[in-house]
């Protein structure tokens, strides 16, 4: 059930959306947990100007947004995948067949053509508890493809020439950094060290895959290149750092900061902002205030095409 939040005049919409994500902000994660039940604000973000607009506030559970240069989101909730355009706001399932225990970590191709999903394979004879397998799927829904055959397995980037998929996923106890073809095939392994290495993202021009990692300790935001040599740590406060997405011009990188460490931990319900790392200069700024986010509010990259704008989901105590 969505909610019509929505004033019909443009000028008291604009005031109206920032002053709910000020009382989003607000809510502390003590009283949030006293609840059940939260609203999903869906939401984008200019970056120059930390301009808000909240594209739509619903009762269901939405989580991740990817921005398709044809001017829509594609998100998920509940194990399904949602398409919802940004100028009419309407929203519709994406048919992803057999494929309908989705989970957050999905994202479009370069060509714009395939969606890559992790969907829990139940049928999978593994052992695992959870099942997360890659699939790809035509953007407008089909038939998914298996690629990963070992589960679990959690999609996080697309090579720029489209060839490769890079994921994260759990072997023999530990969670790494891994790239397989996206024909399928041999799954390689990228990062070896203890702890967890999450949300492994190329950047535009291939060089680089950007995550984040626990292995100093501390969750921070971390680049190697594309082969998985040369680690190199980009950021080192306080903050629990996830989900690093690199902007399609390649002069900044979007992540998730939790405000207290989460340790290996990336929960709902917590007190969460959006920060910039300048690539060239290598400082940090905050993008948002802090609010009530966490798993859901920026899993995949959400960034617009033309670098201006961020999609992300942020949430309300109902």
């Amino acid at each position: 059930m969505n909610l019509n939040l929505t004033p019909q005049d443009p000028a008291v919409y604009s005031k109206y959306v920032q002053c709910m994500f000020l009382l989003l902000c607000l809510s502390t994660s003590a009283f949030a947990q006293k609840k059940k039940d939260t609203i999903s604000f869906i939401s984008t973000l200019d970056v120059k100007t930390g301009k808000i607009d909240t594209i739509l506030a619903s009762k269901q559970h939405f989580e991740a947004p990817n921005w398709h240069p044809d001017n829509y989101l594609i998100l998920n909730s509940q194990g399904k995948l949602y398409k919802l355009h940004l100028k009419t706001k309407e929203l519709r399932i994406i048919n992803t067949g057999f494929a309908t225990a989705n989970n957050n970590d999905h994202g479009i191709s370069p060509d714009k053509k395939w969606l890559a999903i992790s969907h829990n394979a139940k049928q999978d004879t593994s052992k695992k508890s959870y099942k997360s397998a890659i699939y790809i799927v035509p953007i407008e829904g089909g038939t998914p493809r298996r690629i990963t055959p070992e589960v679990p397995s959690y999609w996080h980037g697309w090579s720029p020439d489209g060839k490769t998929l890079a994921y994260c996923a759990e072997r023999n106890g530990n969670f790494d950094v891994y790239t397989i073809p996206v024909e399928g095939g041999t799954e390689k392994r990228l990062t070896t060290t203890e702890g967890l290495d999450d949300g492994p993202e190329y950047g535009p021009d291939g060089k680089y895959i950007y995550f984040n990692s626990y292995r100093s300790g501390h969750m921070q935001i971390w680049r190697m290149l594309a082969d998985g040599s040369k680690p190199e740590q980009l950021t080192f406060d306080e903050h629990s750092n996830w989900f690093p997405h690199p902007a399609p011009d390649n002069k900044s990188v979007v992540y998730i900061a939790y405000t207290s460490d989460q340790k290996q931990e990336h929960l709902f319900g917590k007190d969460v902002k959006l920060r910039l790392l300048d690539l060239k200069t290598k400082t940090v700024k905050d993008l948002t205030p802090v609010f009530y986010g966490g798993q859901g509010t920026i899993n995949v990259p959400s960034w617009s095409p033309d670098s201006q704008k961020i999609a992300f989901i942020s949430y309300m105590v109902n």
